[in-house]
């Protein structure tokens, strides 16, 4: 038998090897960014700019220079939160090209897991508050943009002003079709992203340049003294109005999170040369308008165009948002899919859509509560407006907690100084915080929602977290060293049988339950047993030389641990036939796997309380079944029942 050479959590891999879905060249990239990368930011203009200066302008009357202090805030905001905090630093702080919020944990994880448990278990919160937040958007998103799209209706034409009865109800029915289509996947859809996407940020960019050769004086909003005059002069009116202009920069997360399926050039392309001309024109446009006309700050958006462009208008609205609302569904599935890799969250099913991209997944449990919240989320608010109080607080959070762990790999992990690494984050962080604050004045009108998602969400996790600590340490305790028994069992043989049998373990230390079980009621060995752990590495993906490592433990026991990627889904039996090449005598349809099956009821003395007890048993009783999980085939599986209190 040959055994692997074996790398640790932090061993570098080629970025190519873990960006699948990078195919074609910089323009092809650039462009498939656009429509995935882009879709949330770019459909801000809808509703951005009519909340800011509604907020700035409590009496109703819009004044020319408060205007010009929102419209100099958020194109400042894009300047310096998207384009320097994002595009120019977060994009380089990948993990061998990937990104996310949990990819960032990961690194900062691995930064300082040599230097305190303690500095860990914190890098660890900020990760789960970080996701948890992310569903919040994952849930604001869609009903969000497609509520606003679909209220253009309204100012289209005057044959479509008593159509707002139909508002909610067609809302409701595009974004019941859009999940529902989830399960096809979205390898076919997702090349017109790009082009409809782009069509998008021509047509916003054209109707405003229009309106600012109508009124270039409009262009004095790119001095920032016009914003930070604003914010001088107007108190807690300014406050509220950070909350509005913090719209603008909704979605910037997304670069980061899709680093690895285009890559840091392609994104940055994208970002400079089409969508921040055209999101600036567009809202510089929206102001001269409004200079022109205030009563327009009702949709000034829609209100840009002639009578005859608002209904195409609508319809490539609507369409832009449901590119907006795919990616952020799909960016679901991918935050959980490492969530569990990473140990935040149970074993949910996972459904592969593409046989070339193995990052296009499906998964029908979170398709189904992310349709209900959304549906919920449109029933309660009614309207773009109303939801839009609830939409700061769930982006403004997960950028304060990005902010913190970029310091982190910045300091730790690139070996800046501290004084450096501080220089350096601080000012965005300041700026996080600032906009935090401002959106935190509206939990009463709705904010509320993303913070009580996000701290269930939280709850969930650390409590899945901390019992599967709790259960493994416990397991632990109670099993008999593997080669104690190994020498014993070749001391004093029982009969043998033909085959292999592979026992799964997360402990490879200890006995399996299941061998045990197996010995106790069977009173036989197999020929060759295989001891199988699965571990999770820090690095989005393991290049198959690297995946498996074997270890003899006697004459007839193997122990192998098999090596997955948080980004990837693990398949045993496709591993195993790596270790065949290494030497292993493996035959699927000779080898038998043998599974524990735990029933887990809480113990008289737990350790946890008694809710979380409950809520972890909930969770363990929920989780996909381990043989569909790791892709066994069900009829070489043998399952073997233990009961465990915790």
């Amino acid at each position: 038998m040959t055994e692997s050479v074996s790398t640790r959590p932090g061993d570098e891999m080629p970025a190519e090897d873990g960006a699948e879905a990078r195919t074609g060249g910089l323009g092809a990239l650039a462009l498939g960014s656009i429509g995935v990368v882009y879709g949330d930011i770019g459909t801000s203009p809808l509703y951005a700019l009519r909340e800011a200066v509604v907020a700035a302008s409590p009496s109703g009357e819009l004044a020319r220079a408060a205007v010009l202090g929102v419209l100099s805030l958020i194109l400042w905001a894009l300047i310096i939160v998207v384009t320097l905090k994002y595009v120019v630093v977060l994009l380089r702080a990948d993990n061998n090209g990937e990104g996310g919020t949990l990819t960032l944990m990961a690194l900062a994880s691995r930064a300082v897991g040599r230097y305190s448990g303690n500095a860990a278990a914190v890098v660890a919160l900020l990760g789960i508050a970080g996701a948890a937040l992310f569903y919040g958007d994952a849930l604001i998103t869609p009903a969000l943009s497609v509520l606003s799209a679909i209220e253009g209706i309204n100012v289209a034409t005057p044959t479509f002003h008593d159509f707002h009865d139909y508002v909610l109800p067609l809302t409701v029915l595009i974004l019941v079709v859009l999940f529902a289509f989830q399960s096809r996947g979205t390898a076919k859809v997702a090349a017109l992203f790009g082009p409809i996407t782009s069509i998008w940020f021509v047509a916003i960019a054209i109707a405003g340049f229009l309106w600012i050769a109508a009124d270039p004086g409009v262009l004095w909003a790119l001095d920032p003294v016009y914003g930070v005059d604003f914010l001088v002069h107007h108190g807690i009116v300014a406050l509220y109005t950070l909350g509005g202009v913090f719209l603008a920069v909704t979605g910037a997360e997304a670069l980061y999170a899709d680093l690895g399926h285009f890559g840091r050039v392609p994104i940055q392309v994208a970002w400079l040369g089409l969508v921040l001309p055209a999101l600036a024109i567009n809202y510089l446009g929206q102001g001269a308008l409004v200079f022109a006309h205030p009563e327009t700050i009702t949709n000034p958006f829609f209100l840009l165009y002639p009578n005859w462009a608002r209904v195409p208008m609508v319809v490539l609205a609507t369409a832009a948002t449901v590119i907006a609302s795919q990616a952020v569904i799909t960016g679901a599935y991918s935050m959980t899919s490492q969530a569990i890799q990473l140990g935040l969250l149970p074993r949910f099913e996972v459904r592969h859509t593409s046989a070339q991209h193995l990052g296009q997944i499906y998964m029908p449990r979170v398709n189904a509560l992310l349709l209900v919240g959304v549906l919920l989320l449109v029933a309660l608010f009614r309207s773009s407006s109303a939801l839009a109080s609830a939409y700061g607080i769930a982006v403004t959070g997960t950028m304060v907690v990005t902010g913190m762990m970029a310091f982190i790999v910045i300091w730790r992990m690139w070996r800046w100084s501290l004084v450096a690494a501080a220089a350096l984050i601080a000012p965005f962080l300041i700026i996080d915080l600032t906009f935090l604050s401002a959106n935190l004045l509206k939990v009463v009108e709705g904010g509320w929602v993303p913070l009580a998602l996000a701290s269930v969400v939280i709850l969930v996790m650390y409590t899945w977290r901390r019992g599967t600590r709790l259960l493994f340490a416990k397991t632990r305790r109670l099993e008999t060293p593997l080669d104690d028994l190994v020498r014993m069992l070749e001391k004093k043989p029982p009969q043998r049988v033909p085959g292999t049998a592979v026992f799964l373990t997360s402990d490879p230390k200890s006995a399996p339950t299941a061998l045990l079980h197996s010995l106790k009621h069977y009173k036989v060995l197999h020929e060759r047993n295989i001891i199988l752990s699965v571990e999770t590495t820090h690095t989005p993906r393991v290049e198959p030389a690297k995946r498996v490592r074997m270890e003899p433990v006697g004459a007839t026991f193997m122990r192998i641990t098999l090596r997955f990627g948080y980004m990837e889904t693990p398949n045993i039996p496709r591993a195993l036939a790596i270790a065949r090449k290494l030497g292993l005598q493996f035959d699927i349809m000779s080898t038998s796997f043998f599974l524990s099956r735990r029933a887990l009821r809480r113990a008289p003395r737990s350790e946890m309380p008694y809710w979380q007890d409950r809520l972890f048993i909930t969770l363990a009783r929920s989780a996909n079944d381990a043989t569909d999980y790791f892709q066994i085939p069900t009829d070489r599986v043998v399952e073997v029942g233990t009961q465990v209190s915790i």
